[in-house]
């Protein structure tokens, strides 16, 4: 069976798009839950803490706790920075498609930038660095973002 593209005739043809009102659109935002960024940044510090536990029962050793605690930091801080960055704008109604993706863009590439600068600057800042330490601890950091979408499922929020 042969599909003819220029048919539009309902059976293969282009479905219609419907813009949604600002009623519509508010509805649709008050059915769907949201995770606060908040939440996920609470998320990897305890993440952090936990695997600095971890890295304690297991080595023993200051400076294996002290480098998972840096692991975390420079998941959790430059997550941090993302996030009231992007709540500043989110607080404001008549936010432009265009504005809000630059705004995003701007805020991750600076998030980006200072996790490489922390990273980079992890040998001089903690004294006898275990690297496999930091970079386990910041790599489960790094996981609780997928956590967030599994809480995004199921979250339930009233809102007025």
């Amino acid at each position: 069976m042969r599909v003819d593209p220029d048919d539009k005739s309902g059976d293969g043809g282009e479905e219609s798009f419907k813009s949604l009102t600002r009623e519509e659109a508010q509805a649709l935002r008050a059915r769907l839950p949201q995770v606060s960024p908040w939440r996920v940044v609470a998320a990897q510090a305890v993440a952090g803490l936990v695997m600095a536990g971890v890295s304690w029962a297991v080595a023993g050793r200051g400076e294996v706790v002290w480098s998972a605690l840096y692991g975390a930091m420079t998941v959790v801080l430059p997550t941090a920075l993302l996030a009231r960055g992007m709540s500043r704008v989110t607080r404001l109604a008549e936010v432009k498609a265009n504005v809000a993706a630059f705004n995003f863009m701007f805020w991750e590439f600076l998030k980006i930038g200072v996790s490489v600068a922390m990273l980079a600057a992890a040998a001089k800042v903690v004294p006898d660095l275990s690297w496999p330490a930091m970079l386990i601890t910041l790599v489960v950091c790094m996981k609780m973002n997928w956590l967030a979408l599994l809480w995004q499922g199921r979250v339930t929020t009233t809102r007025s």
